[in-house]
């Protein structure tokens, strides 16, 4: 059978026949006939389809182990979002949750208030809150995983060496709080040296993301919840590059004094509401 524009999909689509995985039969039927309709469509010449391969090669060519551009890629097309949207749709109370992130990396399990901020210089803070379920039944032993950016806009895995800074995890105790001191979060460009920073200055549009602490916790008997906690007042909070702002998880800075430390800081309280299995 010639393969020509009118049968080119059905031609594709019936080599999939066999296909015994019906879940992936599926999804190969859905990607094939969304991406011929989209050629279709846009009839691009064969230099501009020679230069989407050269851009997803380049994209792949950036990925190492301290740096993932095709998760990247991912937050700026808002695939990351839509599927988190999809995967975490909520019936009650719990905490939203909202996109990884690239520079997510193990952090090594530190002490109810203690500072995660060992090799930067910013303005104090302290975050703390509790951990609890759509019932209020407070949750201990929750592991607690954050992680942020510095001052000057990057994370620990963006800079040379293997110092692990503003990154930790905590358990929250048996009354379900948990407490730590690290720096004020700032807003700051997600990386733009490689093809998705290219992509976002072709398309017109900015790099950056609102100040924001990443959490990861865990807790046996209920769900695994990936979120940020946002500052309120932040000048991106309406256009996050990566479309992961949620207005419940924005959240005021305040000023306050830190007793224990004897010196001027803020206070961010972040409560975190789990969802059972």
């Amino acid at each position: 059978m010639d393969f020509n524009e009118k049968n080119a999909t059905d031609a594709v689509l019936d080599s999939f026949s066999k296909i015994k995985d019906k879940r992936l039969k599926k999804i190969m039927n859905s990607i094939i006939t969304h991406l011929h309709e989209v050629v279709k469509e846009v009839e691009p010449t064969e230099d501009e389809w020679m230069k989407a391969i050269t851009f997803l090669t380049k994209t792949g060519q950036k990925c190492d182990d301290r740096r993932q551009e095709f998760i990247l890629l991912s937050d700026v097309l808002g695939v990351s979002m839509l599927l988190d949207a999809i995967n975490n749709r909520k019936t009650k109370d719990e905490t939203e949750t909202t996109v990884l992130g690239p520079f997510h990396a193990p952090s090594l399990t530190m002490s109810y208030g203690e500072n995660i901020a060992k090799n930067v210089v910013g303005d104090d803070c302290i975050v703390s809150g509790n951990v609890f379920d759509v019932n209020k039944n407070l949750i201990a032993g929750a592991s607690i995983e954050v992680w942020q950016s510095g001052p000057d806009g990057l994370y620990d895995v963006q800079k040379e060496g293997d110092v692990v800074d503003l990154r930790a995890t905590f358990i929250s105790l048996e009354d379900g709080s948990y407490l730590f001191r690290t720096v004020k979060p700032q807003f700051y460009p997600i990386p733009v040296d490689g093809p998705v920073g290219d992509l976002l200055n072709n398309l017109d549009r900015h790099p950056y993301r609102p100040a924001h602490i990443h959490f990861m916790v865990k807790a046996d008997g209920y769900k695994d919840l990936v979120t940020h906690v946002f500052i309120d007042g932040d000048k991106y909070l309406q256009s996050d590059t990566v479309f992961a702002v949620k207005k419940s998880l924005i959240r005021k800075l305040e000023k306050g004094f830190d007793s224990d430390e004897n010196k001027e800081c803020y206070h961010l309280e972040f409560d975190i509401v789990m969802e059972k299995k």
